[in-house]
């Protein structure tokens, strides 16, 4: 990869805000206040929609839909989770979540992750959300 400032190769760092490469803390410095992080910045972070009209019901037709896959209306409330909201704004989390994402294995990720209590947390409040019965005990 190339350092989105000086253009040298490098691996070394990538942006928090938009993932692009960067060599330096010089160079980091130049980069992300800029124009050009900003702008990847709203390309990163823009989501497909998965149907074209909000009204219409979704149709996804996944494969790997199991006894375990939650329904689509029980994950849109995770978006009113104060608690969530919050807990996402810790860079650490957002970095598990990412590496969890981005890892050729996931479940080995996850299983890392659970060494971590902010994930633990992260994951708890996800499921009290979504199953708000079953974590009473």
């Amino acid at each position: 990869m190339e350092c989105i400032v000086c253009h040298e190769e490098t691996n070394k760092y990538k942006c928090p805000k938009c993932t692009s490469p960067y060599c330096s803390v010089a160079c980091y410095k130049l980069h992300k206040d800029s124009s050009d992080c900003l702008t990847k910045l709203k390309e990163t972070v823009a989501i497909p929609c998965l149907w074209q009209d909000e009204e219409e019901e979704p149709t996804l037709h996944d494969p790997f839909k199991t006894e375990d896959t939650v329904s689509i209306d029980k994950l849109k409330m995770l978006e009113n989770s104060v608690h969530l909201k919050n807990l996402l704004c810790n860079p650490h989390l957002r970095n598990l979540l990412t590496e969890i994402d981005t890892a050729p294995y996931a479940w080995k990720a996850i299983r890392a992750a659970m060494h971590e209590p902010l994930f633990l947390e992260f994951a708890d409040e996800c499921l009290r959300v979504v199953e708000p019965g079953a974590q009473e005990d």
